[in-house]
C-alpha cells in the first residue's frame, strides 16, 4: 500500500491506495514545517484512525507540501513520519513538484501553485529549477487564499468594504478588531486563518464587482510576480496552474492572464489524483506489498 499526501497550510489531502485502487481518502489539518513542529505532526498522525489502522501496511509515503524546500524543513516532516510508518519509505518534496508531476508528467512546463499559498517555477521534465520565489504569507503568496484573505481583512478593519459585503461579513464571522489581530499575531497558524476567508469570497463571487476586482487584482499581482518572468525565460513552454484558488476562480484567472498576454494550458484543482496515478504506474509489484 502507498500513501500520497498533498498539503497546504490549511488542509492536507490523503490518498491511501493498493494495486487495485484507492482504499481510503480523507483530509487532516495542514502540515507546514514553517509553522508546525515535529510534535504537532506526531500528534496529528497518532490521532487519525485511518492512519493507525493502515500504518503497518503502507510501504511508500509521498508527502508534498508548502515549506519543504529546505533540508531542515523536510526533516521536520520526515522524522515523525518515519517513526509512525515503521515499515515505509518516506519521500518529502515541495507542492511545486507535485504540481509538476500532475500537470506535466515528464515534460517541461512553467508550473504555478495558487492555493493556500502561491509559488511558481520552471520544470525541465525531471527537476524543478531553483528560483527566488516562495517568500511566504508575510512577504509573498500573491494571489493565494491567504493573500486574498489578508486584503479582505485589511479593507474590513479600515472600514473600506462596500456596505453589502461588510454586512454579510459581520453576519458570517462575528469577529471584532481585537479578535482578528489576536488570531494573526498571537495564535498559531496565522496563514491558515487568513486562508479561511477565501470561503467568503467564493460564497459572494456571483455578480459582485467588488469580489471580482479583489480577486483579479490578486491574480494580476501573482502573474506579474511569478509567471511573467518565467515566460520571458522560457517563452515556448506551456503554463500550468494548480490549486483550489486557481480552479474555483478559473474564469477570472484566465481572463486576467489574457490581459497579460499569457495563455494557460491547464488548471488543476487537486493534483493528488494525477500524482497517485503517476506513482501507481511507476511502482513495482513489491512496492505494493
Amino acid at each position: 500500500m502507498i500513501a500520497i499526501v498533498y498539503s497546504g497550510s490549511r488542509y492536507a489531502n490523503w490518498k491511501l491506495a493498493n494495486k487495485d485502487g484507492i482504499v481510503s481518502e480523507f483530509k487532516t489539518l495542514g502540515i507546514n514545517p514553517f509553522f508546525n513542529d515535529e510534535k504537532f505532526i506526531q500528534n496529528l498522525l497518532n490521532k487519525n484512525t485511518e492512519l493507525i489502522n493502515n500504518a503497518e501496511k503502507i510501504k511508500q509515503i509521498y508527502f508534498f507540501g508548502a515549506g519543504t524546500a529546505l533540508r531542515k524543513q523536510k526533516e521536520i516532516v520526515s522524522a515523525p513520519f518515519e517513526q509512525f510508518f515503521r515499515n515505509g519509505k518516506i519521500f518529502v518534496d515541495t507542492d511545486l513538484h507535485a504540481a509538476a508531476i500532475a500537470s506535466c508528467n515528464d515534460q517541461p512546463g512553467i508550473i504555478g501553485v495558487l492555493g493556500s499559498g502561491s509559488n511558481a517555477a520552471y520544470f525541465d521534465g525531471k527537476k524543478i529549477k531553483p528560483n527566488n520565489f516562495g517568500l511566504g504569507y508575510i512577504l509573498g503568496d500573491e494571489g493565494s487564499a491567504n493573500y486574498l484573505g489578508k486584503n479582505l481583512l485589511r479593507l474590513y478593519l479600515n472600514g473600506n468594504l462596500p456596505a453589502d459585503i461588510e454586512q454579510k461579513f459581520k453576519k458570517k464571522y462575528d469577529l471584532d478588531r481585537k479578535q482578528i489581530l489576536d488570531k494573526i499575531y498571537k495564535q498559531r497558524q496565522p496563514a491558515a486563518f487568513l486562508s479561511s476567508f477565501i470561503d467568503f469570497l467564493l460564497e459572494n463571487r456571483e455578480d459582485n464587482p467588488f469580489v471580482k476586482e479583489l480577486v483579479c487584482t490578486g491574480f494580476e499581482k501573482y502573474l506579474k510576480t511569478y509567471i511573467c518572468p518565467l515566460k520571458k525565460q522560457f517563452s515556448q513552454t506551456p503554463i500550468h496552474i494548480v490549486g483550489a484558488v486557481a480552479s474555483n476562480f478559473e474564469n477570472w484567472l484566465l481572463e486576467t492572464a489574457e490581459q497579460q498576454q499569457l495563455s494557460i494550458s491547464s488548471v488543476i484543482k487537486e493534483p493528488i489524483y494525477n500524482v497517485l496515478n503517476y506513482y501507481s504506474n511507476k511502482l513495482k509489484y513489491e512496492d505494493w506489498n
